[in-house]
């Protein structure tokens, strides 16, 4: 089962969510997507809240009071962290997660450190916790199935866009290959078609000595 919630809505359309149990955890490492944003209680124990971006948003410009809803959230399902204050919550986007065979299920490491961020919770704000609840609903996805469709969806749109460059591409070179054929029956005009006027001049003159001779 995985929990959807709503963040504040001032900011934008932001969805925020969490696996049920540390096996839902595993599955959303397993199947998550490059606009995913990864939340959890530092050096503590606690759920795994991910933040879905919208398309071209990056980690760089998340909303203050979006990252204080996800902070709030994550702080909230921490049994040690909900209980204490000043509490650290590290954050990094989804694609540096990194998944290895000896860890234990649900436990997750970073393949970059520097891409690791750090906000602090001074305490759990109630009022922010009861309104990312009211907005809660339960479902249970099928995670594998929703990110192929995105993948097929997006090589689908990847081939479209080479075809389109291809065919741009040819274009291009078909008004090339035209000009430069123009150029070049432009060129044998002026060098082997055209007639100079010594040459016409030279041509009256035969005609004239023709006309002299028939009379």
């Amino acid at each position: 089962m995985v929990l959807y919630f709503k963040a504040r809505p001032e900011d934008g359309d932001y969805t925020i969510f969490m696996g049920i149990d540390k096996y839902e955890n595993e599955e959303l490492i397993k199947y998550g997507f490059p606009e995913y944003i990864w939340f959890h209680v530092d050096k503590m124990s606690s759920a795994h809240v991910y933040l879905r971006l919208p398309k071209g948003q990056t980690i760089d410009n998340v909303p203050e009071g979006v990252l204080e809803d996800c902070a709030q959230l994550v702080k909230a399902n921490s049994i040690q962290g909900n209980k204490e204050n000043d509490v650290d919550v590290v954050y990094t986007p989804w694609q540096n997660l990194k998944k290895t065979a000896s860890m234990d299920v649900g436990q997750v490491g970073f393949r970059n450190p520097k891409m690791v961020r750090t906000v602090r919770v001074e305490k759990r704000i109630n009022e922010i916790i009861n309104r990312l609840n009211r907005t809660k609903v339960e479902r249970k996805p099928d995670l594998k199935a929703e990110q192929e469709a995105v993948n097929v969806a997006e090589r689908s749109e990847k081939k479209q866009q080479f075809r389109e460059k291809k065919r741009q591409e040819d274009l291009e070179r078909l008004e090339r290959e035209k000009q430069a054929e123009l150029r070049s029956y432009k060129n044998l005009m002026v060098t082997e078609k055209m007639t100079s006027n010594k040459e016409i001049a030279s041509t009256a003159k035969s005609l004239q000595e023709l006309e002299e001779d028939f009379m």
